[in-house]
């Protein structure tokens, strides 16, 4: 047979149950009640109820099939017109048989009849003490045998057969050998290793993003808002709490999915699944918060991470004990490490236990979502979230509002977290004020600069002054070198127009100059000398002897032949042979020296030979 999907509402008379049951056989419907029970069936689908409240047929009830959509819909009359049916939407409970809503072992049902109306009203006056026990000291062969975790603590053994997918779930190791005091004791060793004080104010310093996720409304504050908006409403005992909160159709098929259980739990251990719930609630708080909504991979390992219970299998004994984990874990793991996140998701709870146990349903529905999804996750479905989705649902809306309530009294302050935080951030702020004043001198010290800086001013104009007067200087050197080449160049050129004037004999012939080459090299001041000394000196000496020769020729043949003979010995003295260039070790041409030596070429006088 399949179960088929279903809802369920109600007005203060009547109490109508929606059916989808596409394909059924509409000649085989067959619809059965009484009292707290209903049952439906038409092949293949077959479901069956336990109400709330009773119901009664009177003839007012009423039944109607659409074939289009295959819904059926049953109108049933309440026995007492105006009651209220509360948990209509806790489906997994509805489904589960009479019997069994508040079923126990076998050997726990042989009670009285006294005995059970007494623990009625123990659950009635539920409040949140926790007794104390003495310590005994247990042996260690005796050890194993208490080491339990899960829901309720009914869990133990797991972990022996899933070693491969352990460190990537918890933090804990050898969970099965692991007592819940050991747990608890290499968790608070571990979370005081792993706090980050740079990471921590530099969270407390730098908020702009928490500031800003902080501003993110998730939907239990509208639920809230409108809840808190319709307090005054007349006869708001009855109004459903589906007002302000809803499931989707999604997290009722989830719902309609989960086996229906009974857990026997005593006392302590249902304080224990109280404070568990409000655990994983502020981790699922502080999830949603950050992600605004939109979660994404690194969910599964948020909400695990932050939950002691998820984490360290932690079972908790007070309120104060699981605001503490939570803010220290809060401050150690995630990317974003501010006290106020903690605060945020202490009071998010707060709404959401106030809301009632359908947002509380909601909220775990969610969180078993992100598990199934997340491959090593899912094993927290199965140890903790499943569990807590079906015995929310049975759980009474009168014990939430209490929890809730006890939660809003407590108090968390930084100081509770034992990490030395209001230490931290009084050194950060000294630092940070010694640094304020320096830039501030910094600040006063650059105001006095201009003076100096005209100081700096004045000396880089007279460095540039000076320097100019240097370029100045040497643009000077440089203009008188060029006119002392100017004026060597016309000394060369003086002499060589010297050079290229014919020379006469002294009889009347002319002689080349190419006799009297004088070449000039690169080293001007060598040529400035011997151009100006030895060739104007020479050239004004032979000018005389030429004259000489002259009148030498206008003497009689006698005086001319004697006179040419010692003008011939004299004047050998003072000819100048060409000579070749003189080369330096460094092979530069220098210019050519006047040659002692006797001129081979005489002066040609007039004589009888040319009279002839």
């Amino acid at each position: 047979m399949i179960t088929p999907a279903f809802e369920l509402s109600q007005d203060p008379d009547f109490l109508t149950i929606t059916i989808n049951v596409p394909y059924a056989k509409v000649s085989e419907f067959d619809v059965y009640f009484e009292g707290k029970d209903f049952k439906f069936y038409a092949k293949p689908y077959f479901l069956r109820l336990t109400l709330p409240g009773r119901i009664v047929e009177d003839g007012r009830e009423k039944a109607s099939y659409n074939v289009d959509k295959g819904i059926f819909t049953v109108r049933l009359p309440k026995e007492a017109p105006g009651q209220y049916f509360d948990g209509l939407d806790m489906l997994t409970a509805l489904l589960a048989p009479k019997k069994s809503r508040s079923a126990k072992p076998l050997v726990e049902e042989i009670g009285t009849s006294a005995e059970l109306a007494e623990e009625e009203e123990e659950e009635e006056e539920f409040d949140w003490e926790i007794e104390q026990t003495p310590y005994h000291e247990t042996a260690e062969s005796t050890l194993h045998l208490q080491c339990s975790y899960g829901f309720g603590n009914l869990k133990s053994g797991v972990f022996q057969r899933l070693q491969d997918e352990l460190s990537d779930v918890i933090d804990v190791k050898d969970p099965d050998l692991t007592p819940a005091d050991g747990r608890r004791q290499k968790r608070l060793e571990t979370e005081v290793a792993k706090f980050d004080p740079d990471h921590y104010l530099a969270d407390f310093f730098e908020d702009v993003v928490i500031q800003h996720v902080l501003k993110y409304k998730p939907w239990w504050v509208d639920a809230y808002a409108k809840k808190m908006a319709s307090q005054g409403r007349i006869h708001q005992e009855h109004v459903s709490q589906t007002t302000f909160v809803s499931l989707s159709e999604e997290e009722k098929e989830q719902l309609r999915k989960f086996t229906n259980k009974s857990y026997l739990l005593d006392k302590r251990t249902r304080h224990q699944v109280y404070f568990s719930l409000i655990d994983i609630l502020l981790a699922y708080c502080y999830e949603i918060c950050i992600t605004e909504g939109d979660k994404n991979v690194e969910s599964s390992w948020n909400i695990r991470k932050l939950s002691a219970t998820l984490c360290w299998l932690e079972s908790f004994t007070s309120v104060p004990e699981v605001l503490v984990s939570f803010g220290r874990r809060v401050l150690c793991y995630p990317l974003y490490r501010h006290f106020r996140l903690v605060t945020r998701a202490f009071s998010d709870t707060v709404m959401i236990l106030q809301l009632g146990k359908i947002a509380v349903l909601k909220c775990l529905l969610d969180i078993h979502k992100i598990f199934r999804e997340n491959d090593p996750a899912y094993i927290l479905n199965d140890l903790y979230i499943t569990d807590y989705c079906v015995w929310i649902q049975k759980t009474k809306s009168k014990k939430l509002a209490a929890l809730a309530e006890s939660l809003q009294k407590a108090k968390l302050t930084k100081a509770h977290l034992g990490l030395e935080l209001e230490e931290l951030e009084s050194a950060a702020l000294l630092v940070q004020e010694e640094e304020s004043e320096l830039k501030a001198v910094s600040a006063v010290s650059k105001q006095q600069l201009p003076s100096s800086e005209l100081e700096t001013s004045d000396s880089e104009e007279s460095s540039s002054t000076s320097s100019s007067e240097t370029e100045s200087s040497d643009s000077d050197e440089q203009e008188s070198s060029a006119s002392e080449d100017g004026k060597i160049n016309s000394l060369q050129d003086t002499l060589q127009e010297e050079r290229t004037a014919p020379l006469i004999d002294c009889n009347g012939l002319e002689r080349d100059a190419d006799t009297l080459t004088l070449d000039v090299s690169n080293e001007k001041s060598k040529a400035s000398l011997q151009s100006t000394s030895v060739p104007g000196k020479l050239i004004e000496e032979l000018g005389k002897k030429m004259q000489t020769a002259i009148r030498l020729s206008e003497q009689p043949e006698e005086l001319a032949t004697a006179s040419y003979t010692v003008l011939q010995e004299k004047g050998a003295n003072y000819a100048v042979e060409p000579q070749r260039l003189s080369e330096d070790p460094s092979g530069k041409e220098n210019f050519l020296e006047v040659s002692p030596k006797k001129n081979l070429l005489p002066f040609v006088g007039s004589t009888n030979e040319d009279e002839d």
